[in-house]
């Protein structure tokens, strides 16, 4: 795909909070470290941006400001999906309208609509968003799978631009590379598959990882991209144990808190999700100290 979105290292950012709604200070410090370290997009409102628990007029802020503040350094990709199309039209149409470069949009979760629902559903967001719209299969989360016909049945559509997939299957990008038009970008949406992801010819990651070790996330990629995979396999398995971590609980309790280690204060999560527990808080902390990041005592 000639204009592709993005190659290399998206981070999919947490939303921080404060008591009186989000925080924009520590939002500030998150995205300049992010842009510190050379990531290639953002993404802002997605599932580790609880967008479950964010209102709409929260969202469209977050993605106005994460848009000014980024000011081109990188692309932001805003998360738009839902599970009423109506209402996903509606704030994709939004988003792309403050400047997003693309719309991140999952596939109907709790409805579990057919695979022709899920074409009929992407491609009214598609035909009524003025920015490129990538495809999220989760169906650890959603109980729908996106399988990888409907995804080239999808790809022909001129403003669907590819699909972060979150089905741990490498063989999955093989899959849709063979199904769909050979430029349609697949990107890798679970942080210990990245090297195998990138090895069967992902586009890039869109990484729950990266908010907390970004450099590092973006050093694998420069190695896959380099060829140089036995290098990016010993960083890959430097990186698992904190990895395994982030995923121990429910995402985004854990990186929340490997956040507040690391001193970035990004708060807790929203109800339904809760406090991480002592010996998650431990695991972290062991995790990030095995890693080299600094830990604050605090």
């Amino acid at each position: 795909m000639e204009n592709i979105v993005f190659h290399g290292v998206c981070t999919a950012l947490v939303t921080p909070f404060s008591e009186n709604g989000i925080n924009y200070t520590a939002l500030d410090r998150l995205i300049d470290r992010q842009l510190e370290a050379g990531v290639d997009a953002l993404l802002v409102c997605g599932t580790t941006g609880e967008a479950a628990t964010l209102t709409n007029r929260e969202k469209l802020s977050l993605i106005s400001y994460c848009v000014r503040k980024v000011g081109g350094k990188c692309k932001v990709i805003a998360g738009t999906g839902g599970n009423c199309t109506k209402s996903a039209v509606t704030l994709s149409r939004a988003a792309a309208e403050l400047g997003a470069d693309a719309l991140l949009c999952v596939t109907p979760y709790y409805n579990r609509c057919t695979q022709e629902g899920l074409i009929a559903h992407f491609t009214a967001i598609a035909d009524a968003a003025k920015a490129p719209v990538i495809l999220y299969n989760v169906p650890s989360r959603t109980s729908v799978d996106l399988l990888p016909a409907t995804c080239a049945a999808l790809s022909g559509h001129p403003n669907i631009c590819g699909l972060k997939e979150a089905v741990a299957d490498p063989c999955r990008v093989l899959r849709v590379h063979s199904l769909c038009k050979e430029d349609f970008p697949v990107w890798c949406g679970c942080d210990e598959q990245t090297l195998a992801f990138l090895a069967c010819g992902a586009a890039g990651v869109i990484s729950v990882l990266s908010n907390v070790a970004p450099a590092q996330v973006v050093q694998l990629y420069a190695m896959c991209r380099a060829g140089s995979f036995d290098a990016a396999a010993v960083l890959q398995r430097q990186l698992l144990p904190l990895t395994d971590a982030l995923f121990s609980e429910v995402s985004p309790i854990p990186v929340k808190q490997a956040l507040r280690l690391t001193g970035l204060d990004v708060g807790v999560c929203r109800l339904p999700l809760t406090p991480p527990g002592e010996q998650l808080c431990e695991r972290l902390h062991s995790a990030l100290t095995q890693l080299g990041l600094p830990v604050s005592n605090t």
